[in-house]
């Protein structure tokens, strides 16, 4: 039991360490010699990776910003993907999960400062909800393509999902609760107050 406690722990651990490592940060310096963290948005996620370094070099921006967008999701993956193999319960899954995100956020790389989680929020609830994550991307790209507001449609899909959440998964299994999605849910709506606050204003930007 002791023993099992231990492992939990170190996962829990290992998620919000590994969930902290900036990568659009790390692209953008190594690759394209611009800080994000002090030019557009202030995010370390792809959508700032994509503006700031456009300004520079259009497709050196794509590139950056979809390795952005994977690295982010799947530092996520990677650490569900060992605890699974170690055979974790379902609960220490969805803890995993939520601390990875909580990670990415709340860095402890950047002075608990971070990213958006989106990237990172997707990798692991494709991980823990396939077919749910699916439907929400497929709300995302539409309202991205149509709408061409990043965080509307991240927003959106968000939304999505939870509502699909309930209806494919009424009960969760192995944990009988929607409250890690919920959890999730809050520090992404948090982490996007600022674009919430300028979409009311209508001063969000679209991508172009």
């Amino acid at each position: 039991m002791q023993s099992l406690a231990y492992t939990n722990i170190a996962f829990y651990i290992a998620a919000y360490l590994i969930g902290g490592i900036p990568f659009g940060l790390i692209l953008a310096k190594m690759f394209a010699g611009v800080d994000i963290k002090s030019a557009g948005s202030h995010s370390i996620g792809a959508t700032n990776v994509l503006r700031v370094v456009k300004e520079r070099d259009p497709k050196l921006a794509k590139k950056l910003a979809i390795a952005t967008v994977l690295l982010d999701a799947l530092k996520g993956v990677a650490v569900l993907l060992v605890a699974k193999l170690a055979g974790v319960p379902d609960a220490t899954l969805w803890a995993i999960a939520v601390l990875a995100v909580a990670g990415h956020c709340f860095s402890p790389w950047l002075m608990f400062e971070g990213g958006k989680g989106v990237a990172t929020g997707v990798g692991v609830l494709a991980f823990m909800m396939p077919l749910v994550t699916a439907i929400a991307l497929a709300a995302w790209f539409i309202l991205g393509k149509t709408l061409r507001i990043s965080s509307l449609a991240s927003l959106g899909a968000l939304v999505t999902f939870i509502v699909a959440s309930y209806i494919i998964y009424p009960d969760v299994p192995g944990i009988h609760s929607h409250a890690p999605i919920w959890i999730i849910a809050i520090i992404v709506v948090y982490k996007h107050i600022p674009n919430i606050v300028r979409l009311v204003r209508g001063e969000e930007k679209r991508v172009a």
